[in-house]
C-alpha cells in the first residue's frame, strides 16, 4: 500500500479563501458526491454521527477519486485515534474540544514521526517521501470551542504545527452563555480574537457556517477555512422543501 496525501496545507498556509462542508452520513456516496462538486476540501466527521473508524476507510477512498482534500474530525484529542486515521490517508485531522496550548502541542506531536513528534510508523509499502515530508503535507485543524481556548488563543495559535484555529460557533456561543446567539457582541468579538491571533501567527481561521447569508460577512471578518452545512442538513432540508410543497394541497 502507498501513501497519497491529498495535501491542503500550503494553500492554507498561503492564506487562500479555502471552502469545504461536513459530512456526518457515514456515506460514501455523499462523500464522492461532496468531493466532485467542487469544494477545496470535505471533512469527514467521527466525533458526531454514525461514522467510525470502521466505515473510514471506505469513506476516504471515496474521497481520493475527486479533487477535494479529505479532513477527519477525530472524537478525541488521543494519540490511537490519529496514527489510525493518518494511515488510512487522511490529509489533515481536525481535533476537537483543545482548552490550552499543551492540548495543541500534543495533537502536534501526534501528526508528526520522530523527531518532531510521537506518531509510530504506519504500513505502506512506498513510504520513505511520505516520512519525510509528512510534517510539511498533513494538516492540523484546532477547533476553539471553549471560552478557555478564548484565554489562550495567542499561545494555541502559536503552537508550531497548528495550521488552523477553527471555531465551533454553536459550542463556543454556550460556552459564552448564549446558545445559538451568533451575533451576540461576545461572540462577534470572540471570532475577531481568534482571526487576530491566526493572523499574528501566519495560521489559517476557520469556522462553520449554517447558511449562505453569512458567507460574505464571514469573509469580509477575515476568516479563511469555511465549511458551510452538512450532508444530513442538505438532505433534510430538501425532503421538508419537499414535503411543504405539497403541504398546500392537503385538507
Amino acid at each position: 500500500m502507498s501513501v497519497t496525501v491529498n495535501s491542503i496545507r500550503e494553500r492554507v498556509l498561503n492564506g487562500e479563501l479555502l471552502t469545504g462542508t461536513f459530512l456526518n452520513l457515514g456515506s460514501s456516496v455523499t462523500v464522492e458526491m461532496s468531493g466532485d462538486s467542487g469544494f477545496d476540501w470535505i471533512l469527514i466527521d467521527l466525533e458526531h454521527g454514525p461514522s467510525g473508524q470502521d466505515s473510514l476507510l471506505h469513506l476516504l477512498q471515496a474521497a481520493s477519486t475527486t479533487p477535494a482534500s479529505p479532513v477527519v474530525r477525530i472524537a478525541f484529542n488521543e494519540t490511537a485515534r490519529f496514527k489510525k486515521t493518518l494511515d488510512l490517508g487522511a490529509a489533515g485531522i481536525m481535533v476537537p474540544w483543545i482548552q490550552n496550548a499543551e492540548e495543541a502541542k500534543q495533537a502536534v506531536a501526534a501528526m508528526r514521526y520522530p523527531p518532531l513528534g510521537i506518531r509510530a510508523t504506519g504500513y505502506s509499502y512506498s513510504f520513505d517521501d511520505y516520512f519525510e515530508r509528512n510534517h510539511e503535507l498533513l494538516l492540523t485543524v484546532i477547533q476553539i470551542e471553549r471560552t478557555e481556548a478564548l484565554e489562550e488563543i495567542d499561545q494555541i495559535a502559536s503552537v508550531d504545527g497548528v495550521d488552523v484555529l477553527f471555531i465551533g460557533p454553536m459550542d463556543l456561543s454556550v460556552s459564552l452563555g448564549h446558545p445559538g446567539d451568533f451575533q451576540h457582541p461576545d461572540q462577534q468579538e470572540a471570532y475577531r480574537k481568534v482571526i487576530a491571533a491566526a493572523t499574528k501567527h501566519g495560521k489559517s481561521a476557520g469556522i462553520l457556517l449554517q447558511s449562505i447569508e453569512q458567507i460574505e460577512p464571514t469573509v469580509e471578518l477575515g476568516f479563511k477555512f469555511i465549511a458551510i452545512g452538512s450532508d444530513s442538513a442538505l438532505v433534510g432540508s430538501g425532503m421538508r422543501e419537499l414535503v411543504s410543497a405539497f403541504n398546500q394541497f392537503k385538507t
